[in-house]
């Protein structure tokens, strides 16, 4: 692909690049990458290969790393730079930048300094998922990568169950088994789900079942490739006032307000809190 170099104003320039096939890069990209007084990246080695690609020469430019290890004090040095005059560009491993990725300290350093800040967009793994998973895009929440930890990633999945749209997960192929195993257990078995693994890439694949079927297809089995999870919202049934009422009447006679508003909930299927709320509403104090 042919490129222009170009006079670029000073300030920070996030750059989209391709999550797989290299070819997925912007023209407008590719400008800004050979353009900027300064490159920097999550990995330089990836921002490297992907100029040496598309024919982009460093012409005596540096890489600078910028990752969770790197600390404040590349930040100062590119906020620096672009006080003096410079361009800056940055890059991400795979994908737009600040998405699961450490350049977020980086845009909030710039908007905060009060320099120019721009992007030249392109492919996120996210926006590719959701066009190829076949589960609703209206309305949808990336959640990012789950906690490491069984606990923590039940808890982190129950406080989603109610989130009204489409949830995109980033996970470890590693993981993806357990991932999907927990995710049936705290959002319900038969949630609709869609894993996407290597997208854009030679062997790109998606597969669309319940959360039970597709744990029972993971399980003690890790894919090879980076994987985007995809969980449909929950479909509720919508439930009369006054059954709610009637039941939550029964289950106070035997029970303890919490209890009677956990056993309602359960069985109705809908959030705890507007079922404590309609029991408050039948003057009950517990």
């Amino acid at each position: 692909m042919k490129f222009q170099k170009t006079e670029l104003t000073p300030g920070l320039y996030f750059v989209g690049v391709p999550i797989g096939t290299a070819r997925d890069i912007t023209l407008r990209a590719l400008d800004v990458l050979a353009s900027a007084d300064l490159l920097a990246a999550e990995d330089t080695r990836s921002l490297r290969r992907l100029m040496e690609i598309h024919g982009v020469p460093l012409n005596g430019r540096q890489v600078v790393a910028l990752h969770d290890h790197s600390g404040e004090a590349v930040q100062e040095r590119l906020i620096t730079a672009i006080r003096e005059g410079k361009s800056v560009a940055y890059a991400s491993e795979a994908g737009m930048p600040l998405i699961a990725d450490p350049g977020f300290e980086l845009g909030r350093a710039a908007a905060q300094a009060g320099v120019m800040l721009t992007s030249a967009p392109g492919p996120s793994a996210v926006l590719t998922a959701l066009a190829l998973g076949g589960l609703p895009t209206d309305a949808f929440f990336f959640a990012g990568f789950l906690p490491n930890s069984k606990a923590a990633r039940l808890t982190a999945l129950e406080k989603l169950r109610d989130v009204p749209g489409t949830l995109v997960f980033y996970e470890s192929p590693k993981r993806l088994g357990a991932m999907l195993r927990d995710a049936a257990t705290a959002l319900g078995a038969e949630r609709q789900a869609a894993m996407c693994r290597e997208l854009t890439k030679k062997f790109e694949e998606v597969k669309r079942d319940t959360l039970e079927n597709l744990a029972e297809a993971y399980a003690g089995k890790a894919p090879k490739g980076e994987v985007v999870v995809l969980i449909d919202r929950g479909r509720l049934e919508s439930v009369k006032q006054v059954d709610l009422e009637t039941d939550l009447t029964q289950a106070l006679q035997d029970h303890s307000m919490r209890d009677a508003v956990d056993l309602v909930a359960k069985a109705h299927g809908l959030p705890r809190r507007q079922v404590y709320q309609a029991a408050l509403a039948l003057g009950k104090d517990g």
